[in-house]
């Protein structure tokens, strides 16, 4: 899985994969408003794909069911955080990489995230709400 790059229109792979298992299991009688779609961060991605599905959250949130994000700790926030010369930041130097993708995660759909450092990313994911809420009408 993590050999080559997942696809070259990510997007539109996470689309079809996640339309065909929606599609299966209304099939096997679950109703749409039993589901959860996880885009799979980080599972055979390149880095920049999965960037690239956050900021794309809006366009899997069409598929009408709840987006769920698994961002914490992830090697791509280790890459993206390493200082100059560094492989990766270490997982335990990627809270503030986790909060900022939990952020952009919410702001773009995500109605559940699934982090490790609970306590810090509750205060992230209120301040995040409050953006969210203040763009309602």
């Amino acid at each position: 899985m993590q050999r080559g790059p997942f696809a070259r229109d990510v997007i539109r792979e996470v689309m079809s994969g996640l339309r065909e298992a929606v599609a299966r299991a209304k099939q096997a009688g679950l109703s749409k408003t039993r589901l959860l779609l996880d885009p799979g961060i980080g599972f055979g991605k390149k880095h920049e794909q999965n960037f690239e599905i956050i900021a794309r959250l809006p366009e899997l949130a069409r598929l009408g069911c709840p987006i769920v994000i698994g961002t914490s700790r992830k090697a791509f926030l280790g890459k993206a955080l390493a200082k100059p010369g560094d492989p990766a930041a270490p997982p335990e130097d990627r809270l503030l990489g986790t909060a900022a993708t939990v952020t952009a995660s919410i702001l773009g759909g995500a109605h559940i995230v699934r982090v490790h450092d609970v306590a810090e990313m509750v205060r992230v994911v209120r301040v995040a709400d409050h953006v969210v809420n203040a763009a309602r009408p």
